[in-house]
């Protein structure tokens, strides 16, 4: 699929077939991910692949209880190893780089799924340290995205999207 298209067709996917995604597809789209721009290549990201229902329900429970993490094949976990970037960059490191690094990750993740026909949505409303329990993560990595995948079960949604007239300032705002 080109580029743009991927871009212009992908959908936020919450209903999911119970097909396995195979693991050379979940490690181009990981490896997908390692491609993201971030701060000073410092390359922060760490990524906690779910497969076991147990862990799956926790993390369901943890995201205030959205049943499609649950549901979902694979889960992706998207961390930040906050040691390594604040070793960079200190405290802005810490507290932006972190954030902006997972979010290029994961945004990277979600087109390399989108274009083998893999379903996904982006989870951001969740506990922390429900989600560190969970996945028995240490003190300084920090869990900032939860990304379900899946061959989707129906044509998702696609809301539609505000003109460039509505969000683009020239020069100035």
């Amino acid at each position: 699929m080109e580029t743009k298209d991927c871009i212009r067709t992908r959908a936020s996917v919450r209903d999911f077939r119970p097909d396995d995604i195979p693991r050379k597809d979940i490690d181009e789209i990981l490896e997908a991910a390692t491609a993201a721009p971030c701060a000073g290549n410092v390359q922060e990201w760490r990524f906690v692949v779910v497969k076991k229902m147990e862990t799956k329900e926790k993390l369901a429970e943890a995201a205030f209880q959205q049943t499609l993490v649950k549901k979902a094949p694979v889960v992706i976990v998207v961390c930040s190893d906050l040691r390594e970037i604040g070793d960079a960059y200190g405290e802005r490191g810490q507290s932006l780089y972190s954030v902006q690094d997972t979010a290029n990750a994961t945004q990277n993740m979600i087109l390399a799924a989108w274009d083998k026909g893999i379903g996904s949505c982006w989870i951001g409303s969740f506990n922390e340290k429900s989600v560190r329990d969970a996945l028995v993560l240490p003190a300084h990595v920090r869990p900032l995205a939860i990304l379900p995948l899946g061959y989707p079960a129906s044509v998702p949604y696609k809301p539609g999207r505000k003109s460039l007239k509505e969000v683009v300032h020239e020069d100035f705002y």
